[in-house]
C-alpha cells in the first residue's frame, strides 16, 4: 500500500512547523499541528540551561528529552538567532521562541503477533480478540497492534479504504474488550461491511451481541436505552449523554437482557444488542443508567467500592478486575460477496469467567 508518510527515523526537522506570532507568550497549536511558545528569561532563568528552562516553562507538556531534539534540529530560537546547544545558559530579558514540529507516524510495519482466526477466505478475516489488543496504531500504541498482527499474517492483501493506520479495519472494540471482530481482505468486501455496520441490523443483515457484567440489576428484565452520546466538555477521551441538539450529538440505541443475576442482586449478566455503534457506547449508556460495567475505571470508577459490600472471594475479585467486563460474544453479516449469512460466536475469555463465577452469575 503506498504512503506518503514518513518512515521511521524520519529527522523531526523535515515536518512542517510554523512558529506562532512575536506576541504570543504561551505554548500553543498551529494550524499544521505543529507546537510553538515565547518566553522570555526573567531575573531567576539567569544562568539556567536553555533544555531546563523550556522543560519547566512548558509544565510536563514535552519531556526534556524531546525539548533537546527540538534545539539540536533548529527549532529553537534566540532573539531571533537559531540555537542548537541544549546546554546554552540564559541571560536575563533573552527571549527564547520555540517551535516543536508535530511528530512523524511511522507506517505500521508487520508483526508476529499471534491471531485466533474464527474464519478466513479471500474476503475476509474474523478473529477473537483477546483484550488488552489495540485494533490500530495511534498516539502511545504504534507497535503490538491488532493491525500489526494482520500486516503480518495477510501481508498486502488487506483493504486499504481504511487508510495507512488502519488497512482492513471496518469496526472496532476497544482495548480492553475482548471478542469477535471482521476485517476486509478486499476493497470490495470493506464497502459491503461499512454498509452492514452502518444499518447496525435494521436491514436484517447484521447482528451485534455483547456480553456484559454490571453493577446492580436493572428494574426491567430487558430494555431499550435511547441517548444521544457526544464527547465529554471534562475529558476528551469519554463520550456522555448529551442532548439531541448539541452539535456533535450522535443517536445511540442500545438493547439490554438481564442473562443472570449475581449474590444479593449486587450485580447482573446482561445481553446488549446494538441498533447504533457509537464510541464506547455500551459503557456509557449503562453507566447513564445506573449500572456502570464492573472494572471500567472510565466511567464506573465510583462504584468500585460496592465491592466491599460483597462477599469473599467475589469483592477481591470484582475489585481488581482489571478492565471493563466486555465482550463482543456474537457477530452476525452477510458475505459480501456471496450473500451467505455467517455468524460466529465465542465464549468470553477467562478472567470475564472467573469474575462471573465468583458473583454466581455463570448459571
Amino acid at each position: 500500500m503506498a504512503s506518503s508518510r514518513s518512515r521511521p527515523g524520519a529527522s523531526p526537522a523535515s515536518a512542517p512547523s510554523v512558529a506562532l506570532p512575536a506576541e504570543a507568550s504561551h505554548i500553543a497549536e498551529t494550524e499544521d499541528g505543529a507546537e510553538a511558545g515565547r518566553f522570555v528569561a526573567d531575573a531567576p532563568a539567569a544562568g539556567q540551561r536553555l533544555d531546563q528552562f523550556l522543560t519547566a516553562r512548558l509544565a510536563g507538556a514535552f519531556s526534556r528529552s524531546r525539548i533537546q531534539a527540538v534545539i539540536e534540529s533548529g527549532g529553537v530560537r534566540i532573539d531571533g538567532r537559531p540555537v542548537a546547544s541544549p546546554s546554552r545558559r540564559l541571560t536575563e530579558g533573552e527571549t527564547v521562541e520555540m517551535t516543536v514540529p508535530e511528530a512523524e507516524e511511522p507506517d505500521p510495519q508487520p508483526e508476529p503477533i499471534p491471531l485466533t482466526i474464527l474464519y478466513e477466505d479471500e474476503a475476509l478475516i474474523v478473529i477473537d480478540k483477546p483484550a488488552g489488543l489495540v485494533v490500530h496504531p495511534g498516539a502511545g500504541n504504534w507497535t503490538g497492534t491488532l493491525v500489526n498482527a494482520l500486516l503480518h499474517h495477510c501481508g498486502d492483501s488487506l483493504s486499504g479504504i481504511g487508510g495507512v493506520k488502519r488497512p482492513g479495519i471496518v469496526h472496532r472494540l476497544d482495548k480492553d474488550t475482548s471478542g469477535v471482530m471482521v476485517v476486509a481482505k478486499t476493497d470490495l468486501a470493506h464497502r459491503s461491511l461499512s454498509e452492514q455496520f452502518a444499518a447496525h441490523g435494521r436491514d436484517g443483515r447484521m447482528e451485534r451481541a455483547y456480553l456484559a457484567v454490571v453493577w446492580g440489576v436493572p428494574a426491567r428484565p430487558k430494555g431499550r436505552i435511547e441517548a444521544a452520546l457526544g464527547r465529554s466538555s471534562l475529558d476528551r477521551l469519554k463520550r456522555q449523554v448529551v442532548p439531541e441538539s448539541r452539535a456533535d450529538a450522535r443517536h445511540a440505541v442500545t438493547h439490554y437482557e438481564v442473562m443472570a443475576r449475581g449474590v444479593g442482586d449486587s450485580t447482573a449478566l446482561l445481553r446488549c444488542i446494538l441498533e447504533t455503534g457509537r464510541t464506547h457506547q455500551i459503557r456509557v449508556h449503562m453507566a447513564h443508567a445506573g449500572h456502570p460495567l464492573i472494572g471500567d475505571e472510565l466511567y464506573g470508577k465510583s462504584f468500585r467500592t460496592k465491592a466491599l459490600r460483597l462477599p469473599e472471594p467475589a469483592g477481591a475479585i470484582a475489585a481488581a478486575f482489571p478492565r471493563q467486563a466486555l465482550h463482543a460474544a456474537s457477530l452476525g453479516f452477510e458475505h459480501p460477496l456471496t450473500g451467505a449469512p455467517l455468524r460466529f460466536e465465542t465464549a468470553p475469555p477467562e478472567d470475564f469467567r472467573t469474575l462471573a463465577e465468583a458473583l454466581e452469575l455463570a448459571r
